[in-house]
């Protein structure tokens, strides 16, 4: 799941799976494991003040992708939240998912560049301009490829706006598609 910073992706995750805001680790629901960037940070918190804020940045994204690798590894769903959009994450991702014959997906929660900023005020947590403004650029290059059918280097995604956000229920990860697409891709079908 990804989207722009303050677009209501964590609100989403929070609504679906019951998540309080505190998580230090991932949550598993059955068999879908939920992992918000958030927790890595949590975990990292109070433990790394003496590193520079590239070194913390780093860190907590490394734990982020090693969490999303241990839940893939153990045969678990994944949703997982990403506040960036940049190509070279979305292909970590998928290069992740195909590792481990899984199929990678993309729910894009769009909201308006003022909405996201007003969600950033109402969370206290507020983005710096160049850093929204460099966030809003891929986002919308993004958007424009998956509008025009190229969801690459996800194998699909859908594109929900807020209101669509509140309305929705459930995320369903159809296993039988996914095993179909492991097996297509394993025998090179």
């Amino acid at each position: 799941m990804t989207g722009l910073p303050g677009a209501g992706k964590t609100t989403l995750l929070r609504r679906l799976y019951g998540l309080h805001g505190a998580e230090r680790r991932p949550v598993t629901m059955g068999t879908v494991a939920v992992i918000d960037s958030f927790q890595s940070k949590r975990h990292w918190y109070g433990r790394l003040g003496w590193a520079p804020h590239p070194l913390r940045r780093a860190v907590v994204f490394v734990t982020h992708l090693r969490r999303i690798r241990q839940a893939l590894t153990r045969g678990q769903s994944v949703i997982a939240h990403n506040r960036g959009c940049g190509p070279y994450v979305l292909r970590g991702f998928a290069w992740l998912a195909r590792r481990h014959r899984a199929s990678f997906h993309l729910l894009l929660l769009d909201a308006p560049p003022e909405v996201a900023l007003a969600g950033q005020r109402a969370r206290g947590r507020v983005v710096a301009p160049k850093t929204f403004a460099r966030h809003q650029r891929r986002w919308e290059s993004l958007v424009s490829r998956v509008k025009s059918g190229d969801p690459a280097p996800a194998i699909g995604a859908h594109i929900m706006d807020r209101a669509g956000a509140d309305l929705l229920q459930e995320i369903v990860f159809d296993e039988t598609r996914a095993s179909e697409q492991r097996d297509a891709q394993s025998t090179g079908r």
